[in-house]
């Protein structure tokens, strides 16, 4: 196994907290280094999932994938993670991204400089973390004289960043003590980010289906990987690093992503897969797991697809091939 990544699974907000500390719990009996919760608008929030598996888990590492500072304000970002790290005895691990600028702007909120509250909000929670006063004036966040009324437990939290962009991914190598990318990056995406982040730590999200055999595995990661091909492949006509993410480092032609997304589910070309997804029999999914750790990704983080992830984890955990 020295030839992989620490693998992860990622929870969600399509997912109830009871559901979540189950999953949790199943991950750490199998062997598995980390649980990371994603957070998006309007779904469940995060909170709740990560204070129940904090308290129901004792060794494995729990991430925030990742706040926004768009929809929780620095400040609380600060008080929540550390108050998360102290339940969890120093296992999380803390992701910010400020993406997601569709849906955010649908709420009302202004969203116009993502760098800008990155920028901001890293300074902020590492001093409030550090248990220093701070007075800091950015272009999207201000505080004055605040100062966390406890001792953080721990003052060096490690803190990731969400990035696709070049610009993003400089301010990683800058600011960050690791590097988030999105589903939807094919390897050759981590390989190019990495040459500019540098980043200590990379960590990166897939879908996953395992079966018992390959023609299984390729119905129950098809209809995913459609939906989230159209919405990729949508969010692509308007931002051009996500265009970049998917075309340039897959090695698709444009063409055919556009074709792909009016085909039916069925018929995606297995192509795609292999760029985006991790799929098969254990064997395959574990060869497609060594692939990602050559490009530098040392934790990938799999979303289970199939009807039972508890048995898709163990099936990982004893290297099963049926």
């Amino acid at each position: 196994m020295d030839d992989l990544p620490r693998l992860g699974i990622r929870l969600h907000g399509g997912l109830a907290a009871s559901r979540c500390v189950e999953l949790a719990l199943s991950a750490e009996a199998n062997g598995f280094a980390s649980v990371w919760f994603a957070e998006n608008p309007l779904e469940r929030g995060a909170l709740p999932a990560l204070a129940a598996c904090a308290a129901a888990t004792r060794r494995i590492e729990l991430g925030i994938g990742v706040w926004n500072p768009f929809l929780r304000h620095p400040t609380q970002i600060a008080m929540d993670a550390s108050a998360l790290d102290e339940l969890s005895e120093g296992r999380l691990a803390l992701g910010i991204g400020s993406g997601l600028a569709g849906p955010i702007k649908r709420l009302g909120i202004d969203n116009s400089k993502p760098l800008a509250a990155l920028r901001d909000t890293f300074a902020i929670v590492r001093g409030l973390l550090a248990g220093e006063t701070v007075t800091y004036k950015g272009k999207a966040f201000t505080v004055e004289n605040a100062k966390l009324s406890y001792r953080p437990s721990r003052p060096a939290l490690p803190i990731l960043m969400a990035a696709r962009g070049p610009q993003a991914l400089k301010l990683c190598g800058s600011l960050a003590d690791g590097l988030m990318i999105s589903n939807m990056c094919p390897p050759g995406f981590a390989t190019w980010a990495a040459s500019i982040a540098r980043p200590a730590r990379l960590v990166q999200y897939a879908p996953c289906a395992i079966a018992a055999d390959h023609a299984t595995a390729m119905a129950a990661i098809k209809p995913v990987l459609h939906g989230m091909l159209k919405t990729f492949w949508a969010l692509a006509q308007t931002v051009p690093a996500a265009k970049v993410s998917l075309v340039e480092h897959s090695g698709i032609a444009e063409a055919d992503f556009a074709a792909a997304v009016n085909s039916p589910a069925a018929q995606l070309d297995e192509r795609f897969v292999e760029a985006f997804a991790v799929a098969g029999t254990a064997d395959e999914c574990l060869s497609r797991i060594a692939a990602y750790r050559r490009v530098g990704v040392t934790d990938l983080v799999l979303t289970f697809v199939g009807p039972d992830p508890v048995a898709d984890m163990a099936r990982f955990s004893l290297g099963a091939t049926t």
